[in-house]
């Protein structure tokens, strides 16, 4: 399975996006990671649904929105208008199953998203609702996080259920993914990798071109 780049734009310059978007695209990105933080589910703000249907209108790459809210089952409808994937996290406190099957509903790919705290099994009678499962390799909240190692159990666990099921879902790493971890990651199951500071820098190109390779 070849591998997928979906750089995080919470790390980009947004007086600059529009730009950095076309050279992503230029670039081969697979897709976009949209994070939407709310400061109470974690302690960030992040930006909601006006500022991704303005990069919706500049862009034709899948945007993968990743909703770091409480109880996101109660905006679901709005975000499914404008994102490609959607995914929420389990620990979030909303009917979880119910959730996935009413973004699939509406049309978009659903992701199942888990935090360092919570172990994989927890969601495996869960996959087979889920486009994509997401493992935080991060404490979600802030970018420029270093990668946990115990990802890799998780990943390696969750691709060995998913194969073993016969399921055909994508396997999402978000997190301190640079040359050092996104090889390892790919190595325990990843297909797509999430990348902020790493890929919206001075080596943009080299570094989507980088983790294309892998």
């Amino acid at each position: 399975m070849a591998v997928k780049i979906s750089p995080s734009v919470l790390t980009a310059d947004f007086l600059t996006l529009k730009e950095d978007i076309a050279r992503l695209e230029h670039a081969g990105t697979d897709m976009l990671h949209l994070d939407v933080m709310d400061g109470i589910f974690v302690p960030n703000i992040s930006f909601g649904v006006p500022v991704i249907k303005s990069i919706k209108k500049h862009s034709t790459l899948p945007l993968d929105v990743h909703l770091m809210i409480d109880r996101p089952h109660r905006y679901i409808k709005e975000f499914a208008a404008v994102a490609d994937i959607l995914g929420f996290h389990y620990e979030a406190g909303s009917p979880v199953a119910e959730t996935l099957k009413e973004i699939r509903a509406l049309g978009c790919k659903s992701c199942l998203t888990i935090k360092p705290c919570t172990e994989p099994q927890e969601i495996f009678d869960l996959l087979p609702l889920c486009d994509m499962v997401l493992v935080m390799s991060v404490e979600p909240g802030f970018g420029g996080q270093s990668f946990m190692p115990s990802a890799l159990g998780k990943l390696e666990a969750l691709k060995k259920e998913i194969t073993s099921r016969g399921l055909d879902i994508d396997l999402e790493v978000d997190g301190g993914i640079n040359t050092e971890t996104a090889p390892l990651a790919v190595a325990a199951g990843a297909n797509v990798l999430v990348a902020g500071s790493f890929v919206f820098s001075d080596k943009m190109e080299e570094n989507v071109s980088f983790i294309k390779s892998l």
